[in-house]
């Protein structure tokens, strides 16, 4: 099967290499250095240093020859280019097969990926992966489970199967919503991990954080038609603990400054990727107050990033709160 693969940042690139053992395999970037780059070293230097890529991986910069003729779309991009991303796909191409691999809500709309590709493209077969991973270990080949979440069941089967190897283990899912959910929030919950670890709390804190984080999870999830089980799985729990716990986590890395005191300007210039959380926390403490849900990590996380409070001002107003009774 020809897979294209539209996005040469790390996480992209990491799926091209792991899928082009078993399937024919073409990697759209859209800056032309990194094209050229690829093409001569067969390395991705800026996005993914160090790792080889396969010399029976393509790489393109013109879209339409990119995606022409492919079986399966994997949308490789960041949230905030989702959108003009698949405008520039559907110019050239006509109710393609697709998934995504970004994680969040829209910035400005608070729409999930996959309100957002329906904007675009109307009803076509399409679903997320997402899961724990990141992007260094999949391109080295070391075993990765993700989940493969579509509303349409028999879809989700089929892709993860066909995507499936003995080191990229692929689950099917038909909780689309939930999954997405469990993606985004995690990265707001990573962020708030750095800054309990920044702020010297030990691994008690992390674990309590990381519990009352689930929770928060599901509790927006199952408010948006997510299921319940779904936020105990790969696209929830699983995403959760690499995510809060990892040190290869830009998330976490986003937390950990900010517990120095960094403004977040200089933290995101030095990051020199995307963390998803950032924006994220907004779109979702808007989303929970809007509704009524009881999100304080959340609530906490957005105040830190976009209303400038110090971060231990903040994790104290958090832990005086009145205790809570556990489940609810």
């Amino acid at each position: 099967m020809k897979v294209t693969v539209v996005g040469a940042g790390a996480w992209g690139t990491a799926l091209a290499i792991a899928l082009s053992a078993r399937h024919n395999v073409t990697l759209w970037a859209r800056e032309p250095e990194v094209v050229q780059e690829i093409t001569k070293k067969r390395q991705n230097d800026r996005f993914l240093p160090g790792v080889m890529l396969p010399d029976s991986l393509r790489i393109e910069g013109d879209i339409g020859a990119a995606v022409s003729d492919s079986g399966l779309l994997v949308l490789a991009a960041p949230l905030v280019g989702l959108r003009d991303t698949l405008r520039k796909i559907r110019e050239v191409a006509v109710s393609p097969r697709l998934i995504w691999v970004c994680k969040g809500f829209e910035p400005g709309s608070g729409k999930l990926p996959h309100q957002v590709v329906e904007e675009e493209f109307g009803p076509i077969s399409c679903g997320v992966l997402t899961g724990p991973s990141f992007a260094d270990e999949v391109a080295k080949g070391l075993p990765t489970a993700v989940a493969l979440a579509s509303r349409d069941g028999e879809f989700a089967r089929t892709v993860a199967a066909e995507l499936h190897g003995p080191r990229l283990r692929l689950y099917a899912n038909d909780d689309l919503v939930g999954a997405e959910i469990g993606g985004a929030v995690k990265n707001v919950m990573a962020i708030a991990a750095g800054i309990s670890d920044g702020l010297g709390f030990g691994y008690n804190a992390r674990a309590a954080l990381m519990t009352r984080g689930l929770a928060e999870m599901a509790r927006l999830g199952v408010a948006f038609g997510g299921q319940p089980g779904t936020f105990m799985g790969l696209a929830g729990m699983g995403d959760l603990i690499l995510t809060c716990t990892g040190d290869l986590s830009r998330n976490r890395r986003v937390g950990l400054e900010l517990a120095k005191g960094r403004s977040l300007t200089d933290i995101l210039a030095d990051l020199g990727h995307v963390a998803e959380g950032v924006s994220t926390a907004k779109e979702v403490a808007r989303l929970a107050a809007s509704r009524g849900i009881d999100m304080p990590i959340t609530f906490a996380v957005d105040a830190i990033l976009h209303s400038g409070e110090s971060a231990l001002d903040v994790v104290e107003r958090l832990l005086s709160r009145d205790p809570k009774v556990e489940g609810r």
